[in-house]
């Protein structure tokens, strides 16, 4: 499908998303469960952490009538409310999924405000699985049509992008018509925030909750007639010029309906930013080789792109810093051996023994390589060099998890933050997503 003279990316992207029935994605809809099943995971993994307690708190006193779960949480929020809190928690350890060609990390904005609506009106899991994939989609189109640059420029693509597939998700499970799906699409555009210098802090989740509530909320007012340009992406003063340069309309609309980008999505084995997972493998490689050599280290260098030196050659003053620290994940890996969630807390991340092996770490640039792998070269006391180099990351779409890996990841995400919430039944639940009638009645039970 491509672009009409006559019409706008957003109304193809409307029209597109409103025909779109469940036997056009049900060959998707187990990659969506897996995706749906790996939010569950990393939001129940940090339910508790600071940021959204805090978030939750601040939130409680402005929402209406509480609908929607907090996952991991027995608060409830209404689903403008619950949509960003949910899409902050799923997002916030760095363990959330990534469409590795734009890396974005395309469920947290989407699933988000997809299940909180789902369950304050009671849709169907076909319902949900059809809207999440269809904003899926839209999303890491719209991405594709702006990377590299938009990223490189500053811009948060999980949350500048996140927003238009959690607009066109939720207009698709309202009901909405093409040309209420293309408002709704205009509207995020409006709402499209997020900067990358903010990675290493607790802003960084805000424009990804945001990203979930405001495509909602757009979605909301094209419900009650708002209307919205249907060039607001490419258009000469649109989205994607404001914010980059003119974007790839071919990126975005070739294929159609035809080709998914769903099917690319990935999973994090590490809870650390996706360009790290390259050097943690090559550095358990070299661990194994090393037997028991550890105290005889004298220097690592990790080699990689200009975004792996970019994202990840920093000082590590929190456990923030630590998830998107080469250095930080070359000691976990090398020294302790592991790169769970408990590795990258702030108790671990302070240790005296990790603190001094972070300093034998030095990163270069290597334009020969990829921005997902890396080369660890290791320097012994007696010149010995060990290397190792990953081009393909556990994980990754050549070496993906399985969805036994998947339940395992959300096993472990429930022990580490003791809830209450069954991961068992969680588990059964989202396997059977597409059977089940009423989303209200499954996310009250858990």
């Amino acid at each position: 499908m491509r672009q009409d003279d006559g019409q706008g990316a957003g109304a193809v992207l409307g029209d597109f998303v409103a025909a779109a029935s469940w036997a056009d994605i049900a060959g998707q809809s187990h990659e969506a469960k897996r995706s749906i099943l790996n939010f569950f995971a990393t939001a129940v993994g940090s339910a508790h952490d600071p940021a959204v307690t805090s978030a939750l708190r601040t939130l409680a006193g402005f929402s209406g009538a509480p609908t929607s779960s907090i996952i991991g949480r027995p608060e409830r929020l209404d689903a403008l409310a619950a949509a960003f809190i949910n899409a902050v928690s799923a997002n916030l350890l760095d363990f959330d999924d990534t469409h590795l060609e734009t890396i974005i990390h395309p469920t947290a904005p989407v699933a988000a405000p997809v299940l909180a609506l789902a369950q304050a009106r009671g849709f169907s899991g076909r319902d949900v699985l059809v809207a999440f994939i269809l904003g899926v989609e839209v999303e890491c189109r719209i991405g594709n049509a702006v990377a590299p640059a938009h990223y490189a420029r500053g811009w948060h693509v999980t949350s500048t992008c996140g927003v238009f597939g959690a607009a066109a998700a939720c207009a698709k499970l309202i009901g909405l018509s093409a040309d209420g799906i293309k408002n709704a699409i205009g509207l995020a555009a409006s709402q499209s925030a997020g900067i990358v210098e903010n990675l290493p802090t607790a802003a960084k989740n805000v424009s990804v909750g945001n990203a979930a509530r405001n495509g909602l909320f757009a979605a909301l007012l094209a419900a009650e007639g708002y209307s919205a340009s249907a060039r607001a992406i490419e258009g000469p003063l649109g989205w994607a010029r404001a914010m980059g340069d003119e974007p790839d309309l071919g990126r975005l609309l070739d294929g159609l309906g035809q080709s998914w980008e769903i099917a690319k999505n990935t999973y994090k084995p590490y809870p650390a930013g996706i360009v790290f997972h390259a050097v943690i493998d090559a550095c358990f490689k070299l661990r194994a080789r090393l037997d028991r050599r550890l105290d005889q280290i004298v220097l690592i260098t990790v080699c990689g792109s200009a975004l792996l030196l970019a994202r990840g050659d920093r000082p590590v003053r929190n456990d923030r810093d630590a998830r998107v620290s080469i250095h930080h994940c070359v000691a976990c890996a090398l020294l302790l051996g592991v790169a769970g969630v408990p590795e990258f807390s702030a108790a671990t991340v302070f240790q005296p023994d990790i603190v001094a092996f972070r300093q034998k770490v030095s990163a270069e640039f290597d334009g020969s390589l990829p921005d997902c792998a890396a080369r660890v070269n290791i320097k012994l006391a007696s010149g010995e060099i060990l290397g190792e180099t990953v081009m393909a990351a556990k994980g990754s779409l050549a070496d993906p998890l399985s969805d036994l890996d998947i339940e395992r990841k959300l096993h472990e995400c429930f022990r580490l933050s003791g809830t209450a919430w069954d991961a068992d039944v969680i588990i059964g639940d989202v396997w059977r997503l597409d059977k089940i009638t009423d989303m209200s009645h499954a996310m009250n039970q858990l």
